[in-house]
């Protein structure tokens, strides 16, 4: 199979392309990436010469690009390219709307004209809103969006549904909780606390820090994803969760204890307008119909990412300079930062 992976030289679509290669010798991949702030090709070191990967730095909003690239001979498009920060889109949310939007359009266009076999659609979550104190989303879940970047992505989601009932295009979309582990650009909450509790910087925690979340290991995504790929039903949305709903405070304090960091370290900062309060996903649909499960518990998952970010000191003083600086101050410099210590139980290490 020759597989497009678009974004895959960031986050989760680096990872993607690892473990695509690692499981299935005789594929190949074509990867477009813009390479915008948060597109690493030091995510792909290691597969540097590797003759089953091809890299090509390009926008999925470039007709022409994906064009040449489309009719060249692909079997299936997996669509990871997106701009993902919820708070960038508060501070600006054009590129939001061009990327996720008519980026989205330009690949099932193309992908259309050349009768693609296969499009997968990564989404999020966070389509669904903010969840109340019980339940979990399921793919009925009505979508409501509440900030840029989602209203963004679920934008996309409608798109690629109705290329799947009005062309009858063979699309999937996924949508996940919140991902984590190796090459995650330390904008995003976990390897944000993990780099500055390494530096000895305050750990920023928006509200009163009990937001939740539902954290799922970037490779349990990755396996998500490939059974879908292979055995995914067209015009079907497939969630993907982990089962691990934490406050952002207990993962903040389960990072300060691993790395026998002080809990003075914490400091409240304004929340984020608009912030959802609680994620979860049901994920019994995939489960049930193709077998997947994730299988890395959070407590083992964390201990492994902190020791990847520990391990890989030059990797993270790349991507934690010059525009990085500039968008960290913009963000929390600006904000009102509370003297109180925060009320604490005692963190647990993961």
């Amino acid at each position: 199979m020759r597989l497009l992976v678009t974004g895959g030289t960031g986050f989760i679509g680096s990872n993607f392309v690892h473990y695509i290669l690692k499981k299935y010798p005789a594929y190949r991949i074509v990867n477009l990436d813009k390479l915008t702030y948060a597109g690493n090709l030091e995510n792909l070191a290691d597969i540097k010469g590797d003759s089953r990967h091809e890299f090509i730095h390009g926008d999925i909003c470039d007709q022409d690009c994906v064009r040449t690239i489309i009719s060249g001979g692909v079997d299936a498009v997996v669509n990871f390219a997106a701009e993902s920060h919820v708070d960038r889109s508060i501070l600006d949310s054009r590129e939001f709307v061009r990327t996720n939007i008519e980026g989205t359009r330009n690949l099932l266009d193309i992908s259309r004209e050349n009768k693609i076999g296969r499009y997968i659609q990564i989404s999020t979550d966070e389509v669904y809103g903010s969840l109340g104190d019980a339940g979990a989303f399921t793919e009925n879940t009505p979508i409501a969006p509440n900030s840029p970047y989602s209203a963004s992505k679920a934008s996309a989601d409608l798109l690629v549904g109705s290329y799947c009932r009005t062309h009858g295009f063979p699309a999937i979309i996924t949508r996940c909780s919140n991902n984590y582990g190796p090459y995650q650009f330390p904008e995003k909450l976990i390897p944000l606390l993990i780099t500055n509790a390494m530096a000895d910087i305050p750990l920023p925690i928006y509200g009163d820090g009990l937001n939740i979340r539902d954290w799922i290991h970037v490779q349990d995504h990755c396996a998500a994803i490939d059974a879908v790929l292979h055995h995914g039903r067209t015009g079907e949305v497939y969630n993907a969760g982990g089962h691990e709903e934490l406050p952002n405070i207990e993962v903040a304090c389960r990072i300060l204890a691993a790395l026998g960091k002080d809990e003075s370290l914490l400091t409240y900062v304004q929340d984020r307008p608009g912030h959802d309060r609680r994620y979860a996903i049901d994920s019994t649909k995939l489960e049930n119909e193709i077998g997947w499960k994730p299988v890395i518990n959070f407590a083992d998952g964390l201990s492994e990412t902190i020791a990847w970010y520990s391990g890989n000191a030059s990797w993270v003083k790349h991507v934690r300079s010059g525009a990085y600086l500039k968008y960290y101050e913009e963000m929390y410099g600006n904000r009102a930062w509370e003297r109180r210590r925060p009320r604490l139980r005692k963190a647990t290490k993961a």
